[in-house]
């Protein structure tokens, strides 16, 4: 029996603030109902700026709503204030710009004959149904991203949030109903396992996408195969920082922090392997550790105290794997003292895998190809980071690296007209920009033998 359960919890004591029940199956098959009724005329019987319009409307409600927004964050999963209030901004960031795009990107697109008379032309129209399967690292910002292009587009939405997210899905369900949209082109439904596992079979889902672990993803991907179901995952990530040379090595240490720290460790895509040329490594690995260790104070806790318990049996494990561990403290409940792993041998199973939390691994490599190689060296290839001064090398090494993103000297370079995601154990599939709106679109060809 699925006995899992949608509750608030404090990270910070442990406190079970409000529990919510489980949908029942028959709400689950309501859900469905309601998002493949209104999607017959939702997709064909509204304009694209009719849907941009309501976008925007979502949009500022996020704004206007921040503060609520925000709060809920902070108690459900730890996440600091300024950082929650952030994330909702760049929400609504990513609403407007499909609203002020949505035109451009749907526009039919002309086909240049190679011979012959008449027209052809691609046209991008809705699939149906989209089940989103959504983490609880990002509330505000993994839904934006989901949702925003595919409303745009036409589709309809069922959402499952995160089980300990039951508030911040609640707050959204009330902004996507406040700004208009019609009943059933955006419902949230506090689904289990098992119901996702049955919607993702049901003939009324026509694609799904998922955030989350690898594990979780592997198992998505083999339902929605089975079933003919075009699936979108974005898994973890063990993001390479490579530093071959800087001129500011406090700043390039500082962007180091920047990425890896954000969200107390606890994002994706953050910088978690910091891979330095042997050259500047010991006066980096000074400089950066002593960054990581004054962000001891006013520390944040990690989403729960399971959390922080799985980070500190992988810390532990890197430390009996040779690595050296600098930190000042030990846990405490969900709150982990951010620390720094150095020394960790690039074959030892520790350095395979993602630590979720405030704590960076440092290596020293040789050379540049040194660097490629281990920065290559992981099953993940989500995002990456190259800080160099030869403009040069900083092309070459980002050819080389294996993973959907490279930023080069800068971190927080994200966008909504940037493409997001990555490749090999990280997922596939891309959201925001131009292809966000690709993903789950029929692009269908119309050809025409004369005009």
């Amino acid at each position: 029996m699925n006995t899992q359960r949608y509750a608030v919890v404090d990270p910070a004591s442990g406190e079970v603030i409000r529990q919510y029940p489980a949908a029942t199956d028959a709400a689950v098959n309501l859900a469905l109902d309601a998002a493949t009724n209104v999607y017959r005329t939702w997709a064909k019987h509204t304009s694209v700026a009719q849907r941009a319009e309501l976008l925007d409307a979502v949009a500022a409600l996020h704004t206007a709503r921040s503060g609520e927004l925000a709060r809920i964050a902070h108690q459900e999963m730890g996440k600091p204030l300024d950082e929650a209030v952030a994330e909702v901004e760049f929400s609504a960031s990513i609403y407007s710009f499909y609203a002020a795009n949505a035109h451009t990107f749907l526009s039919d697109e002309p086909i240049e004959l190679l011979g012959g008379t008449g027209t052809a032309f691609l046209r991008r129209q809705p699939i149906g149904v989209l089940l989103g399967i959504m983490p609880w690292n990002y509330p505000y910002y993994q839904v934006a991203r989901f949702t925003a292009p595919n409303l745009a587009l036409g589709n309809t939405i069922l959402l499952k949030p995160a089980p300990q997210c039951p508030e911040s899905s609640a707050a959204l369900q009330r902004i996507f109903t406040d700004a208009g949209f019609p009943d059933g082109c955006y419902v949230t439904v506090y689904a289990t396992n098992d119901q996702a596992a049955d919607a993702i079979a049901d003939p009324r889902v026509h694609g799904v996408s998922f955030t989350g672990s690898e594990r979780a993803g592997a198992q998505v991907a083999e339902t929605a195969g089975r079933h003919l179901k075009k699936v979108v995952l974005e898994l973890g990530g063990s993001d390479p920082f490579i530093v071959l040379s800087s001129d500011d090595l406090d700043a390039t240490a500082q962007a180091a922090v920047d990425t890896r720290f954000e969200n107390t460790g606890q994002a994706c895509n953050a910088g978690k392997r910091i891979i330095v040329a042997a050259g500047i490594h010991d006066e980096f690995l000074d400089v950066f550790t002593k960054k990581v260790l004054a962000r001891a104070d006013g520390l944040a806790p990690l989403s729960s105290v399971a959390a922080a318990e799985r980070l500190e049996a992988q810390v532990r494990r890197a430390v009996d794997d040779g690595a050296t561990l600098v930190c000042e403290g030990r846990r405490e409940g969900a709150f982990f003292p951010p620390g720094v792993l150095s020394g960790l041998e690039p074959a030892s199973p520790s350095a395979a895998e993602e630590l979720f939390g405030p704590v960076a691994t440092v290596y020293r490599v040789e050379s540049e190809a040194e660097a490629i190689e281990l920065a290559n060296s992981t099953p993940y290839g989500l995002g990456s980071y190259v800080f160099t001064t030869d403009p040069g090398q900083a092309t070459r090494v980002a050819d080389q690296i294996e993973a959907g993103m490279v930023f080069v000297n800068g971190v927080g370079l994200e966008g909504p007209e940037l493409p997001f995601g990555g490749v090999k154990r990280s997922g596939f599939g891309r959201e925001l920009g131009r292809a966000g709106i690709d993903e789950f679109a029929n692009k269908k060809l119309i050809r025409t033998a004369r005009t």
